[in-house]
């Protein structure tokens, strides 16, 4: 999978992270690529960023009931991160840091929070209002849900990640209990008046991530 364009970001403790723009990826391919990396590198192999849109698919979590997903025409990826039912679809951005957390001094919680609040100083940086839930990883504008996560934590590396809804179709989370909550509402950056491009609003939540890391 050859990126589309490759740069270099300075987190906030000085470490160098090289972040891929991928363009639309295959899930099964990106994903076998992730475990391969996290799984194989060495101290020497840099850390990374993927920023990238996945065709339509369903992916479930380690902790995901298959009664939880309507019957549907798009596919159904059975996964190894954390979590419950979730859908990626163009238009809807995905950041994986391919990170070792101990170059940063990161346990998995504060990772997590970091994921959260680069999204949450992202949206108060175009003047929205966003929060986090306890026991309910993800970022909610208003009750909805625009950004989810599911990690993975593999030899000290990390890989899957974030994703944040820009400006997609959002009838195919109607099939589902979004991240395994009844009724849970999502959002997107369109409705909320404002127009990016999913790959303009991945780099600035890579910049803000680095920032905080």
């Amino acid at each position: 999978m050859k990126p589309e364009s490759v740069f270099e970001l300075q987190s906030g403790s000085g470490k160098s992270v090289r972040v891929e723009l991928l363009g639309s990826a295959d899930y099964q391919s990106t994903h076998k690529r992730m475990l391969d990396y996290a799984s194989t590198r060495t101290p020497d192999d840099p850390d990374q960023i993927w920023l990238l849109e996945h065709p339509k698919v369903y992916t479930q979590g380690t902790a995901c009931d298959m009664a939880t997903l309507a019957p549907t025409d798009i596919p159904v990826v059975k996964t190894d991160r954390g979590g419950q039912i979730t859908y990626h679809g163009p238009g809807q951005i995905i950041l994986y840091p391919l990170l070792h957390l101990r170059n940063f001094d990161l346990g998995v919680k504060t990772f997590v929070l970091a994921l959260e609040q680069c999204v949450i100083n992202y949206l108060s940086s175009l003047n929205i209002d966003a929060d986090r839930r306890d026991n309910a990883p993800g970022v909610y504008v208003d009750d909805a849900k625009i950004a989810a996560l599911g990690l993975r934590i593999r030899r000290g590396n990390s890989y899957h990640g974030l994703s944040f809804n820009v400006d997609m179709d959002l009838t195919p989370f109607n099939n589902i209990d979004p991240c395994g909550y009844q009724g849970l509402r999502v959002a997107q950056l369109t409705d909320l008046n404002v127009k990016k491009s999913p790959q303009a609003v991945g780099q600035d939540l890579a910049r803000e991530f680095c920032r905080l890391i």
